[in-house]
């Protein structure tokens, strides 16, 4: 692509809707509802595929619908920001696919699928609504091995910012260009009864800052975890000599894709002189829609390339029966049965004090695990923590081991 478009903007001539300068592959818009960001993604891709020489470009909506309606026919969409004086481009409905006079083409793609990215090759992306996808983390990895073709490739996300473990990762990403938009930035475009009402009603909110303002909303109201204490846990490789290390198992209920995944999480601890002893994250492993045997192997898996001394399972959804799980795919070391008489809030506590004291560190980024540690214990925790629940066993049979913690009764 054309280094022009570096330079390219928007119909708006506001600062928030010009690309940014510099040598960047990702632009991230992030911006609040209505404020133009769609507008933005559209006139981004217009100007590449009409004067910047982009030959394909892939569109990514949350679905199918919404990339065809938000996207392509949308008030804001590709084919509504042809200027009079330019040839339209034609719509393949069969092929799912924009091309232009120029030779450029766009084609549309479903965030529910990220294996349809396994073929293509581009060398420019927009994806919209990305904090709404489904499978963010898989989609995101397939777009960039298929953005290969190209002098330098770029993408532009458009989104109303929601936390997610992708957002996350390109907000710490150096690469990645970050704008911001509010809703009020586009008000010369918006009805004024709108305007009002929504921010007569939201403004001073929680929600009124994410879908108003585009701030991107760190923690929420009532997290036991916040952004500043896993940013302190965060860091490199474990260091050599952890005097013990274990694998927790917190087992599902059921069985299939529509059970609860098996937390399986790794974690070793290793004595300080003078600060005592500190806890090292290892590995998270969790997974869902094993069979029992699945799940077993997996935790045994771990085990070995950890150098576990025990696996630690809580067995209140099955007993007995899950150490003989455990036992059938292979385990040769200890398997510690721990029963949860304690709510999960309480159980973490410790744990969670723990991580204040900065006596936790992450060897490496578990960004699933940290998403659900940010709303574990908050409306937004939708299902069961599977990840935070080995987690803190995990670290508890570290702790209490050698009388750190106070012990869980165990079986």
């Amino acid at each position: 692509m054309d280094e022009d478009i570096v330079r390219s903007f928007c119909l708006s001539a506001r600062r928030s809707q010009r690309s940014p300068p510099g040598d960047w592959r990702t632009w991230l818009v992030l911006g609040g509802r209505g404020s133009g960001k769609t507008r933005t993604g559209a006139e981004w891709v217009r100007f590449a595929a009409q004067f910047a020489g982009a030959r394909h470009i892939a569109l990514i909506g949350p679905t199918m619908h919404d990339t065809r309606e938000v996207m392509l026919d949308g008030i804001s969409g590709l084919l509504a920001i042809v200027r009079p004086d330019e040839p339209p481009p034609k719509f393949e409905v069969s092929r799912r696919r924009l091309v232009w006079q120029s030779g450029a083409r766009a084609s549309l793609f479903s965030a529910e699928d990220p294996d349809s990215l396994r073929g293509p090759q581009f060398d420019a992306a927009w994806c919209d609504e990305v904090a709404a996808w489904s499978q963010p983390e898989a989609v995101w990895d397939m777009l960039q091995m298929a953005l290969r073709i190209g002098h330098a490739p770029r993408t532009v996300l458009t989104t109303t910012p929601r936390r997610s473990a992708l957002l996350r990762r390109l907000m710490s990403d150096p690469s990645v260009s970050v704008s911001r938009s509010a809703t009020s930035d586009n008000a010369r475009f918006l009805s004024p009864a709108f305007l009002a009402h929504v921010e007569g009603t939201y403004s001073g909110t929680r929600l009124g800052r994410q879908e108003l303002l585009g701030e991107l909303v760190e923690d929420e109201e009532g997290a036991l975890w916040t952004t500043s204490m896993i940013g302190m846990a965060a860091a490199g490789a474990a260091p050599p000599g952890l005097e013990d290390t274990i694998v927790a198992v917190d087992p599902p209920a059921g069985i299939g894709f529509s059970a609860d995944a098996c937390g399986i999480v790794a974690a070793g601890y290793r004595n300080e002189t003078g600060r005592g002893d500190h806890y090292w994250v290892l590995a998270d492993e969790t997974v869902q829609g094993l069979s029992p045997l699945g799940w077993a192997a997996r935790a045994v898996q771990l085990a070995e390339r950890v150098g576990a001394s025990r696996i630690v399972a809580e067995a209140n959804q099955g007993g007995e029966m899950v150490r003989s799980v455990i036992r059938s795919a292979g385990a040769e070391i200890p398997v510690q049965l721990v029963h949860a008489q304690l709510s999960k809030t309480a159980r973490a506590g410790p744990v969670i004090a723990l991580y204040e004291q900065g006596r936790v560190s992450h060897a490496g980024r578990f960004a699933d695990l940290e998403e659900e540690m940010l709303v574990f214990g908050t409306s937004a925790c939708k299902g069961s923590p599977d990840r935070v629940d080995a987690l803190v066993w995990a670290i508890d049979a570290l702790a209490s081991g050698h009388g750190r913690m106070p012990r869980v009764r165990r079986l």
